[in-house]
C-alpha cells in the first residue's frame, strides 16, 4: 500500500523552504543594513590618567587658548610632550583636591559662582557691549597728531647737515662729496654749527621744527644719499642729506603707534562702558542704605 501525504501537509512541506528563504533574506537585510549605519568613531585618546581620558580634542583646544608667547616657550623646552605632561600633572592635582573633598568645601563653592558671575560680565562686556567699538581713520590720524613728538615724520628718514661760513666752501664741499667723499667726516672738520658737528652732521630722525624752514623745503626734494646744493640762510649755508632709516627705528616707531592706538581704543570702550552703565541705572530700581540705616527689604517707599 502506497502512503499518500494530504494535500495540507504537501503544500506545507512547499511552503516551509519558501518561508525559510524569506526569513534568511530578510535577515540578511537587517545585517546589511545594521553594518552599512555608520557608527560614532571613538575619540582618539592622547593620556589616561587614573583612567580618565585626556582626548585629542581637549589636548588641541588647551593647546589653541594659550598665548603666543607661551606657546612659544613651549616650542623651545619640548613642544606639545611638554603641554601634555602639565597637562598630566593639572588632572593628577585636580583629582586628589577632589579625592579630599575639596571641592565641596563652602569657600571653593563660593569661589566658583564669584568667578562664573566675572566671567559672565565679562562676555556681556566683550561680546555685547563693546565689541562693535571701532576707531575711524580720522580718530586715529587726529590722535597720532596729538602725540607726534612721540612718532617719526612720514617722511622717515635720517637728515645729516653741516653749516659753512660762505658759498664757495660749501660749493667746494658739495663737489667733493659728490665724487665720493665722506660727509660725516667734512661736517666734522669744517661745519660750524655746533650742534651736529661732532656727530658728522647727524641730525638724527627728520622731525618737523628741527630745521630753518628754507632748508626743511629742500629735504622734501631731495633722494636719500644725494647731497644738497648749497642753501642760504642767515647762518651761513647748508649742505643737507638724507639717508633711509635703520629698520629698528622704524619697528620702535611701528611699535609706538601700535601703543597709542591701544591707548585711544581703551579710552574709547571706558567712555563706551560709562555710557552703558549709564544707561542700565536709569532703567533699573537701586535704593542704597548707609552702613547704619540697611535698606529693608520693603520696597513700595521711597527711601
Amino acid at each position: 500500500m502506497t502512503d499518500h501525504c494530504p494535500s495540507h501537509d504537501h503544500h506545507g512541506t512547499r511552503k516551509a523552504p519558501f518561508l525559510l528563504l524569506l526569513a534568511m533574506v530578510i535577515l540578511g537585510n537587517l545585517v546589511v543594513q545594521g553594518c552599512t549605519v555608520p557608527q560614532q568613531e571613538e575619540e582618539a585618546v592622547v593620556a589616561l590618567v587614573n583612567g580618565r581620558p585626556i582626548t585629542q580634542k581637549e589636548f588641541e583646544l588647551r593647546w589653541k587658548e594659550l598665548s603666543d608667547a607661551t606657546r612659544a616657550r613651549y616650542e623651545k623646552e619640548g613642544g606639545k610632550r611638554r603641554f601634555l605632561d602639565e597637562l598630566v600633572t593639572r588632572e593628577l592635582l585636580l583629582q586628589e583636591a577632589r579625592r579630599r573633598g575639596l571641592d565641596q568645601t563652602d569657600a571653593i563653592r563660593e569661589k566658583v559662582r564669584r568667578y562664573k558671575e566675572q566671567l559672565l560680565i565679562d562676555e556681556l562686556l566683550k561680546d555685547k557691549l563693546l565689541a562693535d567699538v571701532e576707531l575711524s581713520k580720522e580718530e586715529l590720524e587726529a590722535y597720532y597728531q596729538q602725540h607726534a613728538h612721540e612718532l617719526l615724520d612720514p617722511l622717515k628718514v635720517h637728515v645729516w647737515l653741516m653749516l659753512l661760513p660762505n658759498v664757495y666752501a660749501a660749493k667746494d664741499l658739495e663737489n667733493q662729496i659728490n665724487r665720493g667723499g665722506s660727509f660725516a667726516k667734512f661736517a666734522q672738520r669744517y661745519s660750524i654749527d655746533d650742534t651736529t658737528k661732532a656727530n658728522g652732521g647727524s641730525l638724527g630722525p627728520y622731525r618737523k621744527g628741527l630745521i630753518p624752514p628754507e632748508v626743511d623745503a629742500v629735504i622734501r626734494t631731495l633722494k636719500p644719499g644725494v647731497v644738497s646744493e648749497p642753501i642760504k640762510s642767515e647762518a651761513g649755508y647748508y649742505l643737507v642729506m638724507t639717508t633711509p632709516l635703520e629698520r629698528e627705528i622704524i619697528e620702535a616707531d611701528l611699535a609706538t603707534q601700535e601703543r597709542l592706538r591701544q591707548e585711544l581704543l581703551a579710552e574709547k570702550r571706558r567712555k563706551r562702558f560709562e555710557e552703558v552703565i549709564a544707561d542700565i541705572r536709569a532703567k533699573a530700581t537701586i535704593r542704597v542704605g548707609q552702613a547704619s540705616h540697611p535698606v529693608t527689604q520693603n520696597t513700595s517707599k521711597a527711601p
